[in-house]
């Protein structure tokens, strides 16, 4: 088996310890296939070296249902790191990531205003415009509310899967696989991941999502629900490169300002 280094000298203290234990945690679910750790240190990580492959609709539909097998592993609360990992973790590019916020919260609501939110707010700072400031205060006070809250329990989260954290593989059986790497992973709601996908487009997304929920029933209204889990991908990419981020923010904290839950 091949390997391959990620590795940058200057990263933050932490960096690398974090990504493995997430990975591994991941891996533990038996559920998608991830990248396997060799070997990690203060500057670097070692993984399996993968092999590239065009991602089929076969492939696809398996990896919804163990995507969904992922999440139904579950966490210890919403905002809980790897085990093995004590406190924030990162997000966002290797050479200038920000703090991925911690906590142990027993409501997804709690979690995504106290520890997503809040800090793209904080990030943003006068940047953001007085309109999308208001209406994400008011986002925040309906997600303390509870106004979307369900009963799902944290799942298992990869925490940052676009479509460049997704890879595909020949599975040994002339076959196509999907390879999970570069987690965010911590404790959250399922939806987090699968807005993740929307965000920036994945292949054979309908495939996946249908599925998904065959493996694990997603509760009634859930694709309406894939922008308010966006706010924040969206808040950190605008904290990062601004220009039009800042404007698909403000439409996503206006829209869930003021809609109700079953409304688009």
């Amino acid at each position: 088996m091949g390997s391959f280094r990620k590795q940058r000298a200057a990263a933050p203290r932490g960096f690398f310890a974090c990504e493995a234990a997430g990975l591994r945690w991941l891996a533990d679910a038996a559920a998608v296939r991830v990248v396997q750790v060799l070997t990690v240190d203060d500057h670097g990580l070692d993984l399996e070296r993968i092999e590239s492959a065009s991602p089929t609709l076969e492939a696809a539909r398996t990896f919804g249902r163990d995507l969904a097998r992922l999440h139904d592993a579950g966490a210890p609360s919403f905002g809980s790191p790897p085990p093995g990992w004590a406190g924030d973790g990162f997000f966002g590019p290797l050479d200038d990531p920000y703090p991925l916020v911690a906590g142990a919260h027993g409501t997804w609501g709690a979690h995504y205003a106290d520890d997503r939110v809040t800090q793209v707010v904080d990030l943003l700072g006068a940047a953001l415009p007085r309109g999308a400031r208001t209406d994400l205060a008011h986002v925040r006070e309906r997600l303390r509310a509870g106004t979307w809250d369900d009963d799902d329990a944290p799942a298992r989260l990869h925490g940052d899967l676009w479509s460049g954290n997704l890879l595909w593989t020949p599975d040994g059986a002339g076959g196509v696989e999907a390879v999970l790497i570069d987690p965010a992973a911590h404790g959250g709601h399922r939806l987090t991941d699968l807005a993740m996908l929307e965000l920036f487009g994945a292949p054979h997304l309908d495939a996946i999502f249908e599925a998904y929920d065959e493996a694990h029933p997603l509760r009634d209204g859930w694709r309406e629900l894939l922008g308010l889990h966006q706010i924040y991908p969206v808040g950190m990419h605008a904290v990062l490169f601004g220009g039009g981020y800042l404007g698909q923010l403000g439409h996503l904290a206006a829209r869930y300002a003021r809609t109700t839950p079953g409304e688009s």
